[in-house]
């Protein structure tokens, strides 16, 4: 039977959670991080079944390399509560083969989340399970929140503008100065954002039970 999970969450420093420890635990690898000088080693971890790294075209090329990646990200981070990177945590279709699904999750990546200038590191897990157990096939997707810039360097994740009222007048502080407001440089954090990319891979899945001529997903 068919089993649908889509959830987003954040990596936040303020949680104690290093970006680079995630990874590794993630793709199943041991990985330094030059930002706490101590390294995590997940190589034992069984059921990874693949780690892929995702870049749009004006990301660096070495962000390929995982702990280049998320140590480069750790180190623009400079406040104690920073928040890092979203993690979707998302089930794959056991009526689907792992060659479909992987299939699927590529093109997910590519097209929601790389076309839009993120950097996706995605690993894909198949846990081993009891004997009789239903399998747990899901991936894990990595997405710094941080934007990078056309020239390759990391962005801003928000900017100030002047708070104006409805007549276009200035608003302004209990300090008689223009007061400002911080919004997203990105659409990426939005609620919006996130309805739109669970419904899209509802979608997928569905188009793909289509073929397969399975009940879909709701």
């Amino acid at each position: 039977m068919a089993s649908y999970h889509f959830h987003l969450t954040q990596v936040k420093r303020s949680r104690g959670q290093s970006v680079i420890a995630q990874a590794a635990y993630r793709a199943g690898e041991k990985l330094y991080s030059t930002y706490y000088g101590e390294s995590s080693d997940f190589t034992r971890k069984r059921g990874v079944v693949m780690a892929e790294i995702c870049l749009p075209d004006h990301a660096p090329r070495e962000y390929a390399d995982r702990e280049t990646l998320w140590n480069a990200l750790e180190w623009a981070e400079s406040g104690r509560k920073a928040q890092l990177a979203h993690s979707f945590d998302i089930t794959l279709m056991n009526e689907f083969s792992m060659e479909e699904n992987i299939e699927m999750v590529r093109a997910f990546v590519q097209e929601e989340l790389v076309s839009r200038g993120m950097i996706a590191d995605f690993a894909i897990h198949d846990p081993v399970r009891p004997k009789g157990a239903e399998p747990n096939p899901h991936i894990h997707i990595l997405v710094p929140i941080r934007p990078l810039k056309e020239d390759g360097t990391w962005g801003i994740k928000e900017k100030k503008i002047p708070v104006m009222d409805e007549q276009g007048n200035p608003v302004l502080d209990k300090n008689g100065k223009q007061a400002y407001r911080a919004v997203s440089t990105t659409e990426w954090s939005s609620k919006e954002m996130l309805i739109y990319l669970r419904k899209n891979w509802a979608n997928r899945c569905n188009e793909k039970f289509k073929e397969k001529e399975y009940k879909e997903i709701k």
